[in-house]
């Protein structure tokens, strides 16, 4: 379900690294409720306009607008006070910290410590296997695992809407399918999300619409179904 006004809107921003632009005038939009999925091969700029959403990135030019306010400067702590909250590439947990703790520290901003115990249930209903660790090492878990307790993190905040990079990326195929089907699961309970995503099957089956990247500009846009129909993105990312 959608409204009139996106949650999260981008407007023509670039960005990059020196003197090398990574993001070349980059708009996007997503709407309550949805799951949007951005596609392109390695160094289109994927990876990059998520940082820029949640902060971690600085803009040369162009807005970022999260739920009607302007975000273009506002720290990333800020941004995930706002409801941004990022999983990152390579999941990036504290390997030397318990599971319970690296959930914990998802809520450090967060005082209520009831409503706390409360998100922590909830993860443990979304990931049961993160309850059977909780006193494990966040480093002694499998990849899938890794992922589970980074999107477990990220929920701790009581986020509006989940960033995610590459969550299928060095998992068993069984995990993947659990992640993407409680990925599934949180969109149902109204979880927004913008999806970065290796494997485009599981994008696009799981998103309503989707941005294709090139050399860090948007080449294509539009519903998932005319995506996955488009002889480009076929022959690219569908093996098709």
């Amino acid at each position: 379900m959608t409204t009139d006004s996106p949650l999260l809107s981008v407007r023509n921003i670039r960005s990059g690294y020196g003197p090398i632009e990574a993001l070349h005038d980059i708009s996007l939009d997503v709407f309550p409720g949805e799951v949007v999925t951005l596609l392109g091969s390695n160094g289109a700029g994927k990876t990059t306009t998520l940082m820029c959403i949640s902060g971690i990135q600085p803009l040369i030019t162009g807005e970022i607008w999260f739920d009607g306010s302007n975000i273009s400067s506002m720290p990333a702590h800020e941004r995930l006070k706002l409801g941004l909250a990022q999983v990152p590439e390579g999941r990036r947990i504290f390997p030397r910290l318990t599971v319970k703790d690296n959930l914990r520290l998802g809520a450090y901003s967060r005082t209520n410590k009831d409503e706390v115990r409360t998100s922590e249930e909830y993860v443990y209903s979304l990931f049961p296997i993160l309850r059977q660790r909780a006193s494990q090492l966040g480093g002694t878990l499998s990849g899938g695992e890794q992922q589970m307790l980074a999107i477990g993190r990220a929920l701790m905040s009581r986020p509006r809407m989940l960033l995610l990079d590459e969550p299928s990326m060095g998992i068993a195929p069984l995990l993947v399918r659990k992640i993407f089907e409680t990925l599934a699961q949180l969109n149902q309970e109204g979880m927004t999300i913008l999806l970065i995503e290796q494997n485009a099957h599981l994008a696009l089956k799981l998103a309503s619409r989707g941005y294709v990247l090139e050399t860090g500009a948007i080449i294509l846009s539009g519903d998932s179904s005319l995506l996955v129909a488009d002889p480009r993105v076929r022959e690219a990312y569908l093996g098709a």
